[in-house]
């Protein structure tokens, strides 16, 4: 098994697949669906850059995971795909070409799973948002095999995420011969970067942060133009909505400036309450297997899970590699984890589809 499935991630990894080039994840595409065809015996169908397998029915359980990455096109001459020493390397490996290859595996042979991988992940999936959640509603369980946290711990509880811009518009004046004339975007800017940062609730887990920030256009002209860019993480729904109406609320505070607000929630918390049981039977499996205690954690990080659970679906993520590195420079796999990892996935779906886990036992409750 392990011989294949490096096999199989070795193909992945070595066509890269930014999620910013169109013509990167299409390429992409056809390779996933050419390791897809070859451990489950069918092609896929092909959603643009996603790519779906419905095996029967394939309502007991999803599979989900993303083959686009956040590494751009040549970073495999200087980040090669490698495995040496127990450890593999290449961009994606961790996140999450390794969890689209045992996927596969844990799939093949079985039906009434559906595999769908999406190509849009990293920028928040905005084309496939709809289908993640038409095909978790048909299933009764959601497996999603992004990288486990530190040390193999299963992710139990996402923090929801919300994405915004404030757009500031002045008025332009010399800095030195006429500055009073202006409106200063800069300015306004610095007020709306304060009360945004305000907003944030450490007691119940809330951030917001100011992010990127642009304004201005030479070094002697008022602003007359200025953006910053706020993220949100929440734990629950109420935090959401409560940020989102603040955010909405912000009124300009420099005279002849105004503000325009751009985006809202992206991705709604994926609650611990969502993956409750699905943890308890893959711990007692774990058990039954022989391999090592599992853990739960929360994480700040969102994925397409988020979907998946708001909409009312059981969902476990953080299935897939163990190792590290995400988004950086020593994103890395530890190779001898995989067969256990892979063994403990197949048994999972296996136990849930004899146990014919249905949308009505669903224990989340849908969002409208």
């Amino acid at each position: 098994m392990l011989a294949e499935l490096l096999a199989d991630t070795e193909e992945l990894v070595r066509c890269e697949s930014p999620s910013s080039d169109p013509e990167a994840l299409a390429r992409s595409a056809d390779v996933v669906a050419r390791v897809g065809e070859r451990r489950l015996g069918v092609a896929p169908e092909r959603l643009g850059i996603h790519l779906r397998w419905r095996l029967g029915d394939g309502s007991g359980v999803l599979l989900l995971g993303h083959h686009d990455t956040v590494w751009p096109l040549g970073t495999l001459d200087t980040h090669p795909y490698t495995v040496d020493g127990g450890v593999m390397r290449g961009p994606g490996c961790f996140d999450m070409k390794v969890g689209l290859a045992m996927a596969f595996h844990a799939a093949a042979g079985r039906s009434g799973v559906t595999v769908l991988v999406t190509g849009d992940e990293e920028i928040g999936s905005p084309g496939s948002r709809e289908l993640i959640e038409e095909e978790a509603r048909k299933a009764g369980a959601a497996l999603v095999l992004e990288a486990s946290a530190d040390g193999g711990a299963l992710k139990t509880e996402r923090k929801g995420v919300s994405n915004y811009e404030v757009v500031v518009t002045g008025r332009a004046a010399h800095a030195g011969l006429e500055p009073e004339r202006g409106h200063n975007a800069t300015i306004e800017l610095a007020h709306q970067i304060l009360a945004i940062a305000a907003l944030a609730d450490p007691s119940r887990g809330t951030t917001v942060t100011p992010t990127l920030l642009s304004s201005g256009t030479s070094v002697n002209t008022v602003p007359a133009r200025g953006s910053v860019a706020v993220d949100v993480r929440v734990l629950d729904e109420a935090e959401q909505t409560r940020v989102d109406v603040a955010m909405r609320a912000l009124r300009p505070v420099v005279p002849g400036t105004t503000l325009e607000l751009r985006g809202g929630p992206n991705r709604p918390p994926l609650q611990a309450s969502a993956s409750e049981a699905l943890f308890a039977r893959a711990a007692a499996l774990s058990k039954e297997l022989g391999l090592p205690d599992l853990r739960g954690v929360a994480v700040g990080g969102a994925s397409d899970g988020n979907f998946t659970a708001g909409v009312g679906t059981p969902t476990l993520d953080g299935l897939g590699a163990i190792g590290g590195g995400a988004h950086a420079d020593d994103e890395h796999v530890l190779v001898d984890a995989l067969p256990d990892r892979a063994r403990l996935l197949a048994a999972l779906v296996e136990d849930l589809l004899a146990g014919a886990t249905t949308p009505s036992a669903r224990t989340g409750a849908p969002r409208p």
